[in-house]
C-alpha cells in the first residue's frame, strides 16, 4: 500500500537536492569567473611575457580534464556529494596557490594553482549529471538545464566582483590583480561545505526513473510507480536491482570503448565534444579579432556577455525541448545553429557590431543545445554500469579538445584570420554530422 502523507516531504526532499546543486553551481560560477576574469593579465604580469597570459585558461582547462575521470570514479565509490566536495575543495586550494604564487613571485606555482582551480569547473560539469539523478522521471533534461542556468548568474556576477576583489586584496597588502582569487577561494569553500554537509546522493549513475522501475513494488506497493519518490528509491536500490554490474568494475576508457560502438552513444559523445571545441575555439579568439579592428574593451565585454547569455540563459528552454522532442532532435538543432554562427563569423566584417554579436550569441545557443542534448543522451543511452565512467571520460575528452582548440585557434587566427577560425569550426562539426546522418538512416531503415 502507498505510504500516506509522504507527497509533501517527497517533493521537498527532491527539491532540496536540486536546490543545493543549483546554489552550488551559482557559487561555482562566481568562483571561476571572479578569478579567471583577470588570470591572463595576472600571469602576463607575473612572468613579464605577454604571450604567457594565454596559458592561464589552458592550465585551468587542462586541470579540469585531468580530474574529470578521478572525480567520476570517486562518485561511483563514495557518492556524487563526495566527488563534488572534493572538486570544489581542490578549486579553493588552487585559488590559494594562485594567491601564494603572486605574493611570492613564484611563476610556476601559479600554473599549478590554476590547474587545481580547474577542478571547480570539472565539479560544476559533474553537477549537471547529478541533477538528472534527483529529477522526477521525464524531467531529467529540465533539471540539468536549471543547474546549468544558475551558471549564468555566477558567470555574470564573478567579473563584476573583480574590481571589488582587487581593492580588497590591495587593502590586505596583496599584489594587484590577486584579490579576486580571495572571492574565488571563499565561494568554493562554501560550495565544499554545502555539498559535504547537506547533499546526499549515494547511487551515482542511477536515474530516478530506473530506481523507481526497479524498486517501485517495494517502495510504493500497488501505487503508480510515478508516485514513488526517486530519492527514496535511489536510497533503497543497489547495483543488482538495476540489473547492472557494479559501476566501479568498469574504467572510464573501457566505458568509452563500449560506448563508441553504439551509434546513439557515439552521437551523444560527439555532440558534447564537438560543441565545446567549436565554442571555445571561436569564443577565445573573438576578443582578439575585435581589438585588432579597433573596437573597445566595453564592446568586447558586451559581445562576450551576449555569448554567455546564449550559453546559459536559454538552457531551461533547451532542457524543456529535450524532454519534449528528444535529445537527438535538439542535438541536430544545436549543430545547425553552430553552422549558422560559423557562417556568419566567416562573412562578418571585423568591426560589424551587428553580425559579430549575433554570431557569438548563436554560438552560445548552439553550445547549449549540443551540451544539454548530448549530456542527456550520454546519460540515457548506455547501461547503468558504464554511465558514470563514461560521463567522466566524455568530460575529460571535452576539456582536452577545448584546451587544444584554444591553443591552436591563435595560430589559425594569425595565419587565416577570423574567417579561418570559423572554417575550422565547421570542419570540427563534420564527424557529428556524419554520425548523425548515419543514425537517421539507421532509424529510418528500422522503421520500414
Amino acid at each position: 500500500m502507498p505510504r500516506a502523507g509522504r507527497r509533501v516531504p517527497r517533493e521537498r526532499r527532491r527539491g532540496l537536492a536540486l536546490g543545493i546543486l543549483i546554489v552550488n553551481q551559482l557559487l561555482a560560477g562566481i568562483g571561476v569567473a571572479s578569478g579567471m576574469a583577470l588570470a591572463a593579465i595576472l600571469v602576463a604580469d607575473l612572468t613579464d611575457v605577454l604571450a604567457m597570459g594565454g596559458l592561464a585558461q589552458s592550465s585551468s582547462v587542462l586541470g579540469a580534464a585531468i580530474v574529470a575521470i578521478p572525480l567520476a570514479k570517486l562518485a561511483v565509490r563514495s557518492g556524487r556529494h563526495v566527488a563534488l566536495a572534493v572538486g570544489y575543495a581542490l578549486a579553493a586550494v588552487g585559488a590559494l596557490l594562485v594567491i601564494a604564487a603572486a605574493t611570492s613571485a613564484i611563476a610556476p606555482l601559479v600554473f599549478l594553482g590554476l590547474a587545481a582551480f580547474g577542478a571547480g569547473s570539472a565539479a560544476g560539469l559533474q553537477a549537471r549529471f547529478a541533477a538528472t539523478e534527483v529529477a522526477a522521471p521525464g524531467f531529467e533534461a529540465r533539471s540539468m538545464s536549471l543547474v546549468l542556468w544558475a551558471t549564468t548568474i555566477g558567470s555574470v556576477a564573478g567579473p563584476l566582483l573583480s574590481e571589488t576583489g582587487d581593492r580588497v586584496g590591495t587593502a590586505l597588502g596583496l599584489p594587484p590583480l590577486v584579490g579576486p582569487f580571495i572571492f574565488s577561494a571563499f565561494a568554493f569553500a562554501i560550495s565544499t561545505l554545502l555539498v559535504a554537509t547537506l547533499l546526499r546522493m549515494p547511487k551515482a549513475g542511477v536515474l530516478a526513473s530506473e530506481a523507481v522501475a526497479a524498486r517501485g513494488s517495494d517502495v510504493a506497493g500497488d501505487a503508480d510507480p510515478t508516485d514513488v519518490d526517486p530519492v527514496d528509491a535511489i536510497d533503497a536500490v543497489d547495483a543488482d536491482a538495476t540489473g547492472a554490474a557494479p559501476a566501479a568494475s568498469v574504467g572510464s576508457l573501457m566505458a568509452l570503448r563500449i560506448a563508441v560502438r553504439e551509434p546513439l552513444a557515439l552521437f551523444a559523445i560527439l555532440a558534447i565534444v564537438c560543441s565545446q571545441t567549436v565554442m571555445v575555439g571561436v569564443m577565445v579568439m573573438t576578443p582578439v579579432h575585435m581589438i585588432e579592428h579597433g573596437l573597445s574593451l566595453n564592446l568586447v565585454g558586451l559581445v562576450i556577455s551576449i555569448h554567455i547569455l546564449g550559453m546559459y540563459g536559454a538552457s531551461p528552454l533547451m532542457g524543456w525541448l529535450v524532454d519534449r522532442v528528444g535529445s537527438v532532435r535538439v542535438i541536430l538543432l544545436g549543430a545547425g545553429i553552430l553552422v549558422v554562427a560559423a557562417v556568419i563569423g566567416i562573412l562578418a566584417p571585423g568591426g560589424d557590431m551587428l553580425l559579430i554579436p549575433l554570431a557569438l550569441g548563436l554560438l552560445g545557443l548552439g553550445w547549449s543545445a549540443g551540451m544539454i542534448g548530448g549530456s542527456t543522451l550520454v546519460t540515457t543511452s548506455v547501461e547503468a554500469r558504464i554511465r558514470v565512467p563514461l560521463q567522466g571520460a566524455t568530460d575529460a575528452a571535452m576539456n582536452l579538445a577545448a584546451a587544444l582548440s584554444a591553443a591552436l585557434s591563435g595560430v589559425v587566427l594569425g595565419a587565416f584570420g577570423f574567417a579561418g577560425v570559423n572554417m575550422v569550426a565547421l570542419l570540427v562539426l563534420v564527424p557529428l554530422a556524419v554520425v548523425g546522418l548515419r543514425l537517421m538512416v539507421q532509424r529510418r531503415a528500422e522503421s520500414v
